[in-house]
């Protein structure tokens, strides 16, 4: 007599069940199905062969994706005079399979496990992701079937780029079975996949001025990451005789470049965010994912590209978001030509790290450490009689914070910022300098700090 086991599953009667056993058969060893038979073995038979079939064949049609029809067989069988109807499911090449209506999911995905038909754990069906569709991370199945792209549809939108069922089949976020791809899931409304961004105070992760976390769309994230760090990318102002001449902490170019890298080269396959830190003197941007293996980084500094997400950057470039593969390090070096300081590119094993300094506060740093040598030889002329130091007279932004400490009785970094129209860093070094030669004194510490007056005489 027949048992049941991991490859043999009995029903007395047509169930909605059905399609699950026929999913676990699927994405394990395969296994015959009997449709007639009680659970001890013993023969019940059905009553309308025609009928059970008919019912077998469109829920496995309807309810099971990938389409699995090839693998499966039903036909008649007569055991002891009544008709059995026999379900043979043979292990399927495009697993996981799963129900329609439940998506590559645990509640949607089934193995066998000894006689009786569970759900899948999220290890197994990676397993079975991982094994059926190669190395790529982007052409493989996405877990997540209920996937919207209003973000994506209105940045092809825009770039006056059509962007339907058939473009996406080519672009490959819908794959060979019909579902989507994680490239898919990469640029849909439901990506999991998110940007962090913190600002901090000075030139140390130890005083947060804020952070965001930007989830959605890749394009989503891409706007919003580029939003926001231009808000923190402040412009000063330079005179060259009449003309005047605005300069950004950040050239722009070298900004949209680095992050454009750091989204394209990602390596998605781990659940880890980019984060982005801005400092007062630098911005770091680190990617989980080092160099693709056998690729050095004195290649990458070459302009030589090997690309982890070749379908992702293939959809950057229809985009014209990147003009050409494995320029973009070269373009934001070339953005800090005329720079003493220059852009970092780091690579670990599973990491990648950017730097890129901020050019006027480098600027200012020099000037200050020249001007202040200066000050230094010459700022003590003498004693006058009664022992005071008496220093050179301050600069006409000395001078307006001095009046402003007076009327107030201390001084912010902001409202010094605001009075002068200067950036954070410049104001950090006026004020530096200001404490150091003994006009101000500095007072509390983070976003608490004040300056007083000082007691020496200018």
């Amino acid at each position: 007599m027949l048992t049941e086991n991991k490859v043999t599953e009995f029903k007395r009667e047509y169930v909605d069940g059905v399609k699950n056993t026929v999913v676990a058969f699927a994405n394990c060893d395969g296994g015959v199905l009997y449709i007639g038979l009680n659970n001890d073995g013993s023969v019940q038979g059905v009553e309308s062969v025609d009928d059970t079939m008919l019912r077998v064949t469109n829920a496995i049609r309807d309810a099971v994706r990938p389409d699995i029809t090839m693998f499966v067989e039903c036909r008649h069988e007569t055991m002891e005079g009544k008709s059995v109807v026999c379900v043979s499911v043979q292990r399927g090449t495009a697993r996981p399979y799963y129900l329609a209506k439940k998506g590559i999911r645990p509640e949607g995905v089934y193995v066998r496990q000894g006689a009786s038909t569970v759900p899948a754990t999220e290890t197994a069906i990676l397993d079975m992701i991982r094994e059926t569709g190669g190395d790529s991370y982007e052409c493989a199945r996405a877990l997540q079937q209920q996937l919207t792209f209003d973000k994506a549809g209105d940045f092809f939108g825009k770039r006056n780029v059509e962007f339907g069922p058939a473009q996406m089949r080519t672009l490959h976020l819908i794959g060979e079975d019909g579902t989507y791809t994680n490239l898919g899931l990469l640029l849909s409304d439901q990506c999991t996949h998110t940007i962090k961004t913190a600002l901090f105070e000075g030139s140390k992760k130890a005083v947060f001025r804020d952070r965001r976390e930007f989830s959605g769309s890749l394009f989503g994230q891409l706007e919003e990451a580029i939003s926001y760090i231009d808000r923190c990318n402040r412009t000063r102002a330079e005179f060259s005789g009449l003309d005047r001449v605005d300069m950004r902490d950040y050239p722009t170019d070298a900004v949209r470049e680095a992050l454009l890298n750091a989204v394209v080269h990602r390596d998605y396959s781990f659940n880890s965010p980019t984060l982005i830190s801005i400092f007062e003197d630098r911005i770091e941007i680190v990617t989980v994912g080092g160099l693709v293996r056998g690729i050095s980084m004195d290649d990458v500094l070459l302009g030589v590209s090997v690309l982890r997400n070749e379908h992702l950057a293939n959809v950057f470039y229809r985009l014209k978001l990147i003009e050409a593969y494995g320029t973009g390090i070269l373009k934001i070096t070339d953005c800090y030509g005329d720079c003493m300081d220059k852009p970092v590119f780091l690579a670990a094993d599973h990491a990648f790290k950017i730097t890129l300094p901020n050019t006027n506060y480098q600027r200012e740093v020099r000037y200050t450490e020249e001007t202040s040598g200066i000050r230094g030889a010459m700022a003590v002329r003498e004693e006058d009689h009664y022992g005071k130091r008496v220093y050179a007279a301050p600069d006409f932004r000395e001078k307006k914070i001095l009046s402003m400490c007076h009327e107030k009785g201390f001084v912010l970094r902001k409202d010094v910022e605001t009075a002068l129209a200067v950036s954070q860093p410049t104001a950090i070094l006026v004020l530096r300098h200001m404490v150091d030669t003994g006009m101000l004194i500095k007072e509390g510490g983070g976003k608490n700090t004040r300056y007083l007056e000082g007691q020496l005489q200018v």
